[in-house]
């Protein structure tokens, strides 16, 4: 029989369970965080300052910059705070809003991927209607919708989760609190909650089926396009967003759908899906795409007479 428990705080073990590594990896999430930072802060400010990028697509990409942000610092709080003070205590409270954030914030990232290739699809496959279709208006409110519904999708688990009685143990094998780390300790029966994350995972699905629909009509009509130039100007003007999505849903699949493994490799993939996307985003974006990189000299020749 395990001892059973009621925590008021957890013990987080953190990145690593091999001491000697520690100080390195936990140096090496910080400068991932500090790139995510500083390439999602350029993709917001160029976009807000420079009126050529005030189109739909950069308005939902200064809203992917923004959950970058956000989900970045959520996930990878507590290895920062554990290298730099040694704490690795989390309060229940704590705990429970970390996770509650991080479920949002990943939902609202498929779904704001989703928005975007709706706008894609429209530039490519209905370029006439374009800016009636993607309107001020019809782009605000997709972009309520994300931030709105994924806000709510995840609340039904974390509600479910805070009525779990009891513990075996309060300390959490992970560099932060998630639901399948809270369920391997609990005592309490979690058959409903499993059913719930089971059905948001459905729910989750549908991004994925809307953004693989709209890239089939994408490139049918891209295959359509007579000339070798106009095929390629097309496939250019998505090609940053298609490759953020292989990037994501790859690591997703990695994370969720393949066997676990040890913590060590359910560590590894959940820092790559955490850290090191959100990091690569504005990179792919600036690297990929002429107008942001235009917008970025245009700056600093500004500054930089």
């Amino acid at each position: 029989m395990k001892n059973k428990t009621m925590v008021t705080y957890f013990f987080l073990k953190g990145i690593s369970d091999m001491p000697e590594f520690y100080v390195l990896i936990s140096v090496l999430v910080l400068l991932i965080y500090l790139i995510t930072l500083g390439g999602n802060l350029t993709i917001l400010l160029l976009v807000c300052l420079d009126v050529y990028l005030h189109t739909p697509m950069y308005f939902f990409l200064c809203n992917l910059s923004a959950l970058n942000i956000s989900s970045s610092t959520v996930s990878v709080n507590k290895i920062l705070v554990i290298f730099v003070t040694g704490n690795n205590v989390v309060s229940f409270t704590n705990c429970i809003a970390q996770l509650y954030f991080f479920t949002w914030f990943c939902g609202n990232e498929l779904v704001l991927l989703t928005a975007m290739s709706y706008d894609r699809y429209v530039a490519i496959c209905n370029p006439l209607h374009y800016s009636t279709l993607m309107s001020g208006k019809v782009c605000a409110g997709l972009a309520t919708f994300c931030w709105s519904f994924s806000f709510l999708q995840g609340l039904p688990a974390v509600i479910i989760l805070l009525q779990l009685s009891c513990y075996t143990s309060n300390i959490i094998n992970h560099f932060l609190c998630d639901f399948k780390s809270l369920m391997n300790i609990s005592c309490s029966d979690t058959s409903i909650l499993e059913m719930v994350i089971f059905t948001q995972g459905g729910f989750n699905f549908s991004p994925f089926l809307l953004t693989f629909i709209s890239y089939v009509f994408i490139i049918s009509t891209i295959l359509r396009i007579k000339s070798s130039e106009g095929r390629s100007k097309a496939f250019y003007t998505c090609s940053s967003h298609l490759t953020v999505v292989i990037l994501l849903y790859t690591t997703l699949v990695c994370q969720y759908l393949t066997p676990s493994g040890t913590f060590k490799s359910t560590k590894l993939l959940s820092l790559l899906n955490t850290a090191v996307v959100p990091m690569l985003n504005p990179f792919i974006y600036s690297l990929k795409n002429n107008d942001v990189k235009t917008a970025l000299q245009r700056k600093m020749k500004r500054f930089n007479p």
